[in-house]
């Protein structure tokens, strides 16, 4: 479920081999960083064999961190990383701005890059030499103030109130190509993205073992299907 980029790419060139040989699937991205925007960046592809560029954008409406995000920002000083000109750089300081305009509720938003684990697993196996991901402000302003409160539940399934917006977008030559998600809590969100991958690796669903993105594992249109009703999934 790691969102920090040293781990993901150390488990995928450290275990590679071991999880092969055990005949296991190792997937070290596969919560709403990382494996929400890696499946919708290989559903946005669809048969293209490479692209272009592909661009992950994400909307919240607010960010309430809980314990361990807040003890992670303070241990992880990892340079973030894109992958640029087919290879993994060193994201420019500052961080680059740039405007996105999302459906309602979130409308035009400005943007910062925040590269996360999503970029890891994308260049790892879709053909493309520019990987970029953006965030939006607001939720990251939260995020920045220590007296932001941890999430509270607000509903009977003791999800918070917060709301996402993730779309990938895919391009090669003058044609584009987008997936776009919504949903809600992307704490609790990481639960079923977890579980589906348990249950598709274990009934044979999965496309492989050794160390694998959840793109490469799964097939990204039929397993965000099946995340109904707590994402809703559009393709354009």
């Amino acid at each position: 479920m790691t969102a920090e980029q040293p781990s993901a790419l150390a488990t995928y060139e450290q275990f590679a081999g071991p999880a092969a040989a055990a005949g296991v699937a190792v997937v070290p991205a596969m919560g709403f960083y990382g494996g929400l925007g890696d499946l919708l960046a290989t559903a946005a592809m669809g048969d293209w064999a490479s692209a272009d560029d592909i661009t992950l954008a994400v909307a919240l409406d607010s960010w309430q961190p809980t314990l361990g995000t807040r003890r992670t920002g303070e241990r992880n000083t990892a340079a973030r990383r894109v992958f640029e000109h087919g290879q993994l750089a060193v994201l420019a300081t500052p961080s680059p701005r740039r405007t996105w305009a999302f459906p309602a509720p979130f409308g035009t938003q400005d943007m910062v890059g925040l590269p996360l684990t999503e970029i890891i697993a994308i260049s790892r196996h879709l053909r493309s030499p520019e990987v970029h991901s953006f965030m939006n402000l607001t939720p990251l302003d939260d995020l920045h103030k220590p007296e932001t409160p941890p999430p509270t539940p607000a509903d009977d399934r003791g999800r918070s109130a917060q709301v996402f917006m993730m779309e990938a977008v895919a391009r090669r030559g003058g044609a584009e190509r987008r997936a776009r998600a919504r949903g809600r809590d992307i704490y609790a969100f990481t639960a079923p993205l977890v579980v589906e991958a348990v249950e598709r690796i274990l009934d044979g669903r999965s496309a492989r073992t050794g160390t694998a993105a959840p793109g490469e594992l799964f097939d990204a249109r039929d397993f965000l299907s099946s995340l109904a009703p707590d994402l809703a999934v559009e393709y354009a």
